[in-house]
């Protein structure tokens, strides 16, 4: 007989906001991102932190790991990296005296994988990650293997205007549920970093999860409800980036160059139910949707030269997609 998804939940739940309150012990001055951080994995999506280096991503990503439960593996992304270094190779394997090809998995085949300073790896090196992070399997000498479940990628980047980075194609950009900003702390968090990391070092364990807990918990996202309203408004807000709609707006016309894909919709009601489920709302509400807007439009909306020249990013538009949205255009 299948668990009561309500009394699943309650056993779940508890367990996340533990886990997240020794994430904002570990990792100071960052508990929105924690928070955004959750709701993309619970969501069954991938993410990507872009911020300065020195902000702590790394730990947060292998403390999440093992709260999670989940096997860890960092691959450090440089510009002499292969794509075998990232999916694995064949090798020469010679027991028994007879020699044979055997798959050599490599660090994609883990629970959480953190692709470190991914925009400094090759484009090709880049696009080793799409069959890992759409299909969950890697295919290697037309052989596919398939990937632990469950299975994220979280990729950090540094800021473009950065020297030695190569941006992300737009198919690997749209991989990514989320793309979360790292701030740089306030003065009073940066303070608080100072003392902790100059003083005797103090070990603090990170309750561990299981890996069949997460996916209970992806599970019970999905089955968070989301009222129709609420999706049609989701669709229109997504086609309301699109400039070359008759109703587009004017700011998005002289903007942006292409709008977001069905893949941001997705996102934003997943990120959303997630929320909801965090909450402890058997439904989706708007403050929900509003919440995801930003992680899930801002890398998928492309702007134009003109937008750069002006500073106009993709918060500063949101006002305007919510308007049509409102007005079903």
């Amino acid at each position: 007989m299948a668990d009561d998804p309500q009394r699943r939940a309650a056993e779940l739940l508890p367990k996340v906001e533990h886990l997240r309150a020794q994430l904002r012990a570990q990792v100071l001055g960052q508990d929105a991102l924690i928070d955004d951080l959750l709701v993309g994995l619970l969501a069954g999506g991938h993410v990507l932190l872009e911020g300065l280096p020195g902000l702590g991503k790394t730990l947060l990503v292998r403390s999440l790991a093992r709260g999670l439960g989940l096997d860890f593996a960092r691959i450090q992304f440089t510009p002499d990296l292969m794509p075998s270094d990232v999916t694995g190779t064949q090798v020469i394997d010679e027991q028994g005296g007879a020699r044979r090809f055997r798959f050599q998995p490599g660090p994609v085949f883990a629970g959480l994988v953190l692709a470190d300073e991914i925009n400094r790896a090759t484009p090709k090196t880049q696009s080793s990650l799409l069959e890992a992070m759409q299909e969950g399997s890697v295919t290697v000498a037309g052989v596919t293997h398939p990937l632990p479940q469950p299975f994220h990628v979280v990729a950090t980047q540094n800021p473009v205007e950065l020297e030695g980075t190569f941006p992300l194609p737009e198919a690997q950009l749209d991989r990514f549920l989320f793309r979360l900003e790292v701030a740089t702390p306030s003065s009073d968090a940066m303070a608080a970093i100072l003392a902790a990391t100059t003083a005797a070092p103090v070990t603090l364990e990170v309750t561990r999860m299981a890996p069949a807990d997460l996916g209970a918990l992806q599970a019970l996202v999905r089955g968070v409800l989301c009222g129709s309203h609420l999706l049609k408004f989701v669709a229109n807000l997504v086609l309301a980036t699109h400039p070359d709609r008759p109703t587009s707006g004017e700011r998005t016309r002289r903007f942006v160059r292409y709008g977001a894909s069905a893949r941001a919709g997705q996102a934003i009601v997943l990120g959303a139910k997630a929320r909801a489920l965090l909450a402890g709302r058997p439904a989706v509400v708007r403050a929900d949707i509003d919440a995801c807007l930003q992680q899930a439009l801002g890398h998928r909306v492309l702007l134009n030269f003109e937008a750069e020249a002006e500073r106009v990013r993709v918060t500063d538009l949101l006002a305007e997609w919510r308007a049509a949205a409102e007005r079903g255009a």
